[in-house]
C-alpha cells in the first residue's frame, strides 16, 4: 500500500499498542480512545500522518460513562494530526439499532466530536474517553 510507504512500523500486542497510546498523547488525544486487543502491528507515516492499526479479531468496547458501544474491526486506518483523526475507517459506533462509521474524530476540549460519513455530529465530554474507561 502506497500510504504505508516510508512508516514506522511495531508489531505485537505489547509494542503496537504502547505505540498507539504514544501516538494519541503525541496529538493530544484521549488515551483511552483505541482499546485495542490482540495488536498484530501499528503504523504510522511521520510526513503524511497515516497510521493503521491490525488486531486478530474486532473489538467492541463500552464507554460507560456516556453508554456509548463502540465496535473496532481488525483493521482501523486514517490521518492523524493535532486533536484530530479524519478519514478513519474500521471504527462504528452503536445508534440504537444502526451501526454507522465513524469518520472524523476531533478533541476541543472539554468535548471531544465524533462525526460520521452522513454528516451527523455526536458531542461527548472528553474524559469519558480517558484511558481505563
Amino acid at each position: 500500500m502506497a500510504e504505508k510507504e516510508g512508516g514506522i512500523v511495531k508489531t505485537g500486542h505489547e509494542e503496537g499498542r504502547k505505540m498507539a497510546v504514544a501516538l494519541l498523547e503525541e496529538f493530544g488525544l484521549p488515551l483511552g480512545l483505541l482499546p485495542l486487543a490482540d495488536v498484530i502491528e501499528v503504523g504510522f507515516v511521520r510526513s503524511t500522518g497515516y497510521m493503521w492499526i491490525l488486531q486478530k479479531k474486532k473489538v467492541e468496547h463500552n464507554f460507560k460513562m456516556v453508554s456509548k458501544l463502540v465496535s473496532y474491526d481488525t483493521e482501523i486506518h486514517g490521518y492523524i494530526a493535532m486533536k484530530h483523526i479524519k478519514k478513519l475507517k474500521g471504527v462504528k459506533a452503536k445508534e440504537l439499532i444502526l451501526w454507522p462509521p465513524v469518520n472524523e474524530i476531533t478533541v476541543d476540549s472539554p468535548k471531544i466530536h465524533f462525526k460520521s460519513l452522513a454528516g451527523i455530529t455526536k458531542t461527548f465530554p472528553i474524559e469519558a474517553f480517558a484511558a481505563g474507561q
